[in-house]
């Protein structure tokens, strides 16, 4: 190579772990329905909102990448027909996560209408469980990258209610908050996915139960900076990521400051060459391209949320 273009080499700027991410994300997006006959939720869902969030904080996104799950994604009615017929076609998840995909797209102006938001709210309001909860997995387990999980189901449903209509949805909301109030919080992935759903509610309970997540959280970081689903296991991506964007709606301290930037920092350092992660499964150590989209979408969320 000539001096020159090994000066112009060593000038390059090399592209961000978000910027890594959407051109692994992108790709997967637009090609998933095409060559698996399927909208799935992890790929047209999950991976599509953090697409949303990418080109909203200024990363080049293509709009081919987006605009066939948009277009998709705009039509609640056709969600049922959503292909992938199989065991792991969950009907109700799907639901969850394709509704807050549209809160998303109408948030940030990829969906202009309304109407669409509004059917995703009265499909998300009747899955609420009687407790005030939404099921979205075994409750034995720390929820998934894909799957969710009962804690994530329900504050990311309370966002979509609130965005589709908050004033007519005051009491399945109110039940959510209630439930999330009392929700059991004994390991990392449940106190991060109560967290991110109280965000700043300053009532009692609120402070309280968010305390007692914040202390799991601190207890829970390991020594690389990231977490677990559990105190003293290995950390994954998923469950760093959770960490993050749940301290990331909180009002910063310096505390929760420090603790994003080692997150952050321990986030970026795990990414692959291919600008993916590896994929969050329960229990550990599993290959899952589902598993992998999903968990690539959280941790570019993540990032975003944090930079």
């Amino acid at each position: 190579m000539s001096p020159l273009l090994l000066l112009i080499a060593s000038l390059a700027v090399p592209p961000t772990p978000e910027e890594r991410a959407v051109a692994a994300l992108a790709p997967a997006v637009q090609a998933w329905r095409t060559e698996n006959r399927c909208s799935s939720c992890h790929h047209n869902a999950d991976a599509t909102r953090a697409l949303y969030r990418a080109a909203a904080a200024g990363l080049k996104v293509s709009d081919d990448a987006l605009a066939e799950t948009t277009a998709w994604l705009a039509k609640p009615a056709g969600w049922a027909n959503n292909g992938g017929e199989g065991p792991f076609n969950d009907k109700d998840l799907a639901t969850l996560q394709f509704a807050h995909a549209v809160a998303v797209a109408v948030e940030l102006g990829r969906v202009k209408e309304r109407a669409p938001l509004v059917e995703a709210g009265k499909r998300v309001a009747a899955l609420q469980q009687a407790d005030g909860s939404w099921k979205a997995d075994d409750d034995e387990t720390p929820g998934t990258p894909a799957t969710h999980g009962r804690p994530l189901a329900t504050s990311l449903a309370i966002r979509t209610l609130r965005a589709a209509d908050a004033a007519g949805y005051t009491e399945a909301i109110r039940k959510a908050q209630g439930w999330l109030r009392k929700a059991k919080v004994e390991n990392v992935y449940q106190a991060a996915a109560v967290l991110l759903g109280l965000g700043r509610d300053d009532d009692e309970p609120a402070r309280k139960q968010r305390e007692v997540c914040l202390e799991v959280i601190r207890s829970g970081e390991a020594r690389d900076g990231g977490w677990g689903p559990y105190a003293r296991v290995p950390t994954e991506p998923f469950d760093t990521a959770l960490v993050l964007l749940a301290l990331a709606g909180l009002e910063p301290t310096d505390d929760r400051r420090a603790m994003i930037r080692r997150g952050r920092a321990a986030l970026a350092s795990w990414q692959e060459e291919d600008g993916t992660w590896k994929p969050t499964t329960r229990p550990a150590g599993a290959e899952s391209n589902a598993q992998r989209t999903a968990t690539t979408a959280w941790a570019l969320q993540a990032l975003l949320a944090t930079r």
